[in-house]
Parts: structure tokens; C-alpha cells; sequence
């Protein structure tokens, strides 16, 4: 199993999240093709992180991916820091702002690597 980390993107969970269910369980060139057409923000951030974690497999097994052979087996979006700001409000008052963060895993592997471990 081979991963990637984006940690303090700063965008919030929530959003991020509705991007790493696009692609969960999808194989890798297809996830590319997904994100790079997606119109949210986060879309971009998680296609770079993707291409890491191929990077990161081609790597270890000192060969290039085939198309078809490499799957996002795991994602997952963790909250990060929270900036905490206020913003002037009537009468006198100030309203919090919570400026979220989150960091994204993304784990990538091969079908048949899966099969032999379950």
C-alpha cells in the first residue's frame, strides 16, 4: 500500500470531503480524468496529491503503472487547525470566523495486492 499526505490545505473538511468521495475505490486514471474536470476548488489539490502517491508507487516498484492496474483503495479527510478571527457585527459586537484547515490521506495500491491480503 502506498500513500500521499496534503496536510493544512485550507479549505474546510467538509468540502474536501465531497471531493474525496468522487474518486474512493476508482481506478487511478480514471480519478484523473474525474478531478481534472471537476469544477470545485479542492479537485485540483487532490489530483496533485493523486499523482503523488502514483509517483510514489512507480517509485517502490521501479516501473511504470499500467493503466487499469492502480486503484484508490483509501482516502480519508481529517480536520486540521482552526484559525480563529472575528469580524465586526452591529451594534458593537464581533461575530467569530473559523477559518477551517484539513489534511487529506490518499492511499493507492493494486487489485491483485489486495486479493493476497484478505
Amino acid at each position: 500500500m502506498y500513500f500521499a499526505k496534503l496536510q493544512n490545505v485550507p479549505t474546510s473538511p467538509r468540502k474536501m470531503r465531497l471531493v474525496a468521495d468522487m474518486v474512493r475505490g476508482m481506478e487511478v486514471n480514471r480519478a484523473l480524468g474525474v478531478l481534472k474536470f471537476s469544477s470545485k476548488e479542492a479537485a485540483a489539490r487532490v489530483e496533485k496529491l493523486l499523482r503523488s502517491a502514483i509517483a510514489n508507487w512507480e517509485q517502490k516498484n521501479e516501473r511504470k503503472a499500467e493503466s487499469g492496474e492502480l486503484y484508490v483503495t483509501k482516502i480519508f479527510v481529517d480536520g486540521g487547525a482552526t484559525l480563529k478571527r472575528m469580524r465586526p457585527a452591529p451594534q458593537g459586537r464581533g461575530y467569530r470566523i473559523r477559518k477551517r484547515s484539513n489534511h487529506v490521506t490518499l492511499f493507492v495500491d493494486s487489485k491483485n495486492n489486495n486479493a493476497d491480503q484478505n
